[in-house]
């Protein structure tokens, strides 16, 4: 049933999807799942590596061949006065076929390195696709924040607007002073200073997301609080880093690398080239007979005597370009695992906080405010008591939703880490 399910709204999104696209006029709610989507569908960077490695696939194909056969063709020997192609037994046409061979395995070895080069442009994509899920999400859920923090900021003001009125009440029946009432004025002002910085930011998140969705980015998004999979408690560190995409994109150039390495140790092999002619004669013999056409056939080969200043300098470079991609491989996995030890502290504090905020502080945060306005109402407390409170109440609010948002933003990094695309 849950598959049926699964199946079901992956289908709804499709098609919400393909709606979207073709109506980019219609406002519409915008959920995270949408955003990534529409992220992924046509993304340059992810299609940029896809090409790359199509690219070295082709060429894997091209470097596999011999290189192309020459034609020779020409006449020999023809006498400059007369240009007469039978007076001279010595003039011949010519037709030959000369074709090289590349030194070694050479042919071969460059057609392992395009793979290698095909299989690191792939996964480089994968990686990209990995970030960029990371990115939207990051950036949706930050949007989000700055939305729920304005409705809150908007729910507060209502509040501090009724202190105001409550303060002037007060005031006037002579039971509060004038300072309780510009202390009023000023918190509401604040507040709407809150509320023009939570919007300012809002707007900010918005552009950034429109880079990769569109002006759809500026439409509402989903009330609910977005949701991303959950990342497996049971993992193995080293087995989980080294299938990492962007790992697996080191590794694929290291082994580039290696067969570009032996690639230049074929030059110490002879190259060979064979060359085969046909020798058309004209003219007749003394003795009224037909000369007879000749053939030749040659064998060249390359002699690499003086390898000192070509061969082994190309060999070490090589090497030292071999051993880089090593050191880059190793560095991508260092910060990787960095990452994720990183999060992973993050991760399980804010879930700490979470609870701790969820059980406790918003719910007494509350009744704080509700009892310190009775009190200041029946006159048993001051205003500036009552002010504290309900200022407390509204930091103890944003920061509850703040800490659910970075909570879930952590979880988008360590998705990104597991290499786990949804």
């Amino acid at each position: 049933m849950r598959n049926t399910c699964a199946y079901a709204g992956n289908s709804f999104n499709a098609l919400l999807l393909t709606f979207m696209l073709a109506h980019p006029g219609v406002t519409y709610s915008l959920s995270l799942q949408q955003a990534e989507d529409l992220a992924l569908k046509a993304d340059p960077v992810v299609n940029r590596h896809v090409a790359s490695s199509r690219s070295y696939e082709a060429e894997a194909v091209a470097k596999g061949t011999l290189p192309d056969p020459k034609l020779r063709l020409g006449m020999f020997n023809v006498p400059l006065d007369t240009f007469s192609t039978t007076e001279d037994p010595a003039t011949q046409l010519r037709i030959g076929i000369q074709q090289e061979f590349p030194r070694g395995k050479s042919t071969e070895l460059k057609q392992q390195q395009s793979k290698w080069l095909s299989q690191a442009a792939l996964a480089r994509a994968e990686d990209e696709k990995l970030k960029l899920l990371m990115n939207v999400r990051d950036n949706y859920l930050n949007l989000y924040y700055q939305v729920q923090a304005g409705i809150i900021i908007r729910e507060s003001r209502d509040l501090f607007k009724k202190l105001v009125r409550i303060t002037e009440d007060q005031y006037a029946a002579g039971r509060a002073n004038q300072q309780d009432v510009i202390r009023a004025d000023l918190e509401l002002s604040r507040l709407d200073d809150r509320a023009t910085k939570i919007q300012g930011n809002e707007d900010e998140y918005r552009a950034h997301l429109a880079q990769w969705v569109g002006d759809v980015a500026w439409n509402d998004i989903d009330i609910d609080f977005p949701l991303l999979p959950e990342v497996p408690d049971d993992l193995e560190i080293n087995q989980l880093l080294t299938q990492h995409p962007s790992v697996v994109a080191e590794t694929a150039k290291v082994e580039a690398s290696r067969k570009q390495v032996e690639v230049s140790r074929q030059d110490y092999k002879p190259g060979v080239g064979a060359f085969v002619e046909y020798r058309k004669r004209f003219g007749e013999n003394i003795d009224g007979s037909d000369r007879a056409d000749m053939m030749a056939a040659m064998v060249t080969v390359d002699i690499p005597l003086f390898t000192e200043n070509r061969q082994d300098k190309n060999v070490t470079a090589h090497e030292e370009s071999a051993n880089a991609a090593r050191y880059s491989r190793d560095d991508r996995l260092r910060v990787l695992k960095r990452m994720l030890e990183k999060d992973r502290a993050i991760y399980t504090r804010l879930g700490e906080r979470e609870l701790i905020y969820k059980n406790r502080l918003i719910n007494s945060a509350i009744d704080n405010a509700e009892a310190s306005l009775n009190a200041y109402q029946s006159g048993i407390t001051e205003f500036t008591t009552l002010m504290r409170a309900r200022i407390t109440e509204l930091d103890v609010r944003l920061e509850g939703l703040r800490i659910k948002v970075d909570r879930m933003r952590t979880r988008a990094r360590l998705l990104y880490i597991t290499g786990e695309v949804q």
